[in-house]
């Protein structure tokens, strides 16, 4: 057994979601301190992770990656596309929302995925589970109420629109997490990840060229590369956190845990970036984001409690 592998036979995979979910909880502050258009911090972050995952994939999974049957492929190109789809409508978002509204409506996903969940890969979702995920949906509704009533007040802020895209956000979310569910169980994470990620950056790449062609090849390099340092230290940190110990460490548990657990552990995420953004961005929280971040950590515990024994 490779080392690899037995720190992955050690490793609780609840204890790897609350990593993962800590991880997250750190994105939209980060997405907030840098002034580059939306679509290119989540360029820059992806391409970072695989960068940074990508070496291992042609070292040590190099037969896994060869082993990669084409429809497995093909279908963790799909699932990079929903990525991309997921980082640019919620990094978008990120502009026109409050960070609580915004977190915590692009995590609305567990309700997609309880039922893909169940009509799609033929999961057991126990009453306790299902229990689990409403708690924390509704835990979610009432921050978002709350993120919705001081979004209002946000100069220049949309929060009508920007609450729209987090919606989408959590559309292709749910469906990513239903198809990493699925191809975890028979394709290795590194070669996984490395596949998705890479289709997800090059469609953000494209995205990003249409949104800030500046009049030329040139000048739209120069849009695309024309940052300071500070800039290129936060996306290095979106990678390294969000990428590599939030993104990936989920794709991991996924193998382990049902999707359904998986999407309400990730509702821990809006709590999280609520207590930065408190921190950091000075926003304060209402009595609907603090009571909706409670519920929604109780409905997470009623959600990982009623997992199928053997589960």
């Amino acid at each position: 057994m490779t080392r690899l592998a037995t720190l992955e036979a050690r490793t609780p995979p609840m204890a790897a979601l609350a990593v993962s979910v800590a991880a997250i909880s750190t994105s939209a502050i980060l997405v907030r301190f840098s002034d580059a258009p939306s679509v290119v911090k989540a360029f820059y972050r992806v391409l970072f992770t695989t960068l940074a995952l990508a070496p291992f994939a042609v070292t040590r999974y190099r037969e896994d990656l060869r082993a990669l049957s084409g429809r497995d492929a093909l279908w963790a190109v799909v699932t990079g596309v929903a990525l991309a789809a997921h980082f640019a409508a919620w990094f978008e978002s990120l502009e026109w929302t409050t960070v609580a509204a915004s977190t915590t409506l692009v995590q609305a996903q567990p309700l997609f995925v309880a039922i893909g969940a169940a009509v799609l890969l033929d999961e057991r979702v126990t009453r306790r589970m299902a229990a689990g995920v409403l708690v924390a949906v509704g835990g979610v509704a009432a921050m978002s109420l709350g993120g919705l009533l001081s979004g209002a007040a946000l100069a220049g802020a949309r929060p009508l629109y920007g609450n729209g895209l987090a919606l989408v956000g959590a559309v292709m979310s749910g469906g990513y997490v239903l198809a990493g569910r699925s191809l975890r169980q028979r394709v290795a994470l590194v070669p996984y990840v490395t596949v998705v990620y890479s289709a997800c950056a090059v469609v953000l790449l494209g995205v990003a060229v249409v949104e800030v062609d500046a009049g030329g090849p040139v000048a739209t390099v120069g849009a695309l590369t024309d940052y300071p340092l500070e800039e290129w230290l936060l996306f290095a940190g979106m990678a390294v956190g969000p990428g590599v110990f939030g993104h990936t460490v989920i794709n991991w548990a996924l193998k382990y845990v049902e999707s359904s657990v998986v999407s309400a552990s990730l509702l821990g995420e809006p709590v999280g970036s609520t207590l930065l953004a408190l921190a950091l961005l000075g926003e304060v929280p209402d009595a609907f984001t603090v009571a909706g971040g409670a519920v929604v950590l109780a409905g997470i515990y009623v959600a990982a409690s009623g997992r199928p024994a053997g589960g």
